[in-house]
């Protein structure tokens, strides 16, 4: 796989992985997390469970250049932009991608919230990558 993730200005993009809410569907979150590290990304696993304070927290606390949540829940059009709310009220700008069961028919409010990228099942590796770069590169 090409190390598509491993250089920017000199370092390697941090990405934060998280599940916002009750969700606890997290394999997926996973096997991005192996993606992103083998294509030389640095991977901060947030896990399960988390709220859009603690994804902020942890964004300002580990100096993360993109956000990664990962949404099989339903709660997609809310949880989502609470994160975006979240990270805005502490100062941040950082870029947030969306993964899991989205609706196509969501996809315009999802963008319109502020969510750089969406992607559903079957996103190849190398999509994922280059989303991630972009995203940190803006």
């Amino acid at each position: 796989m090409d190390r598509a993730c491993a250089v920017m200005s000199d370092e390697r993009i941090r990405v934060l992985l998280a599940k916002v809410g009750l969700d606890g569907h997290d394999r997926g979150l996973r096997v991005i997390a192996r993606i992103l590290r083998d294509g030389g990304c640095e991977v901060i696993y947030g896990g399960l469970r988390q709220t859009p304070q603690m994804i902020a927290a942890t964004v300002m606390q580990e100096d993360v250049d993109v956000v990664g949540l990962s949404m099989h829940n339903g709660a997609h059009l809310t949880l989502a932009p609470d994160v975006i709310a979240a990270l805005t009220e502490a100062g941040l700008d950082t870029p947030v991608i969306v993964g899991g069961i989205i609706p196509s028919h969501d996809l315009a409010a999802m963008k319109a919230a502020g969510i750089t990228s969406v992607f559903g099942p079957g996103a190849s590796n190398d999509e994922v990558l280059a989303a991630i770069t972009s995203a940190a590169r803006r």
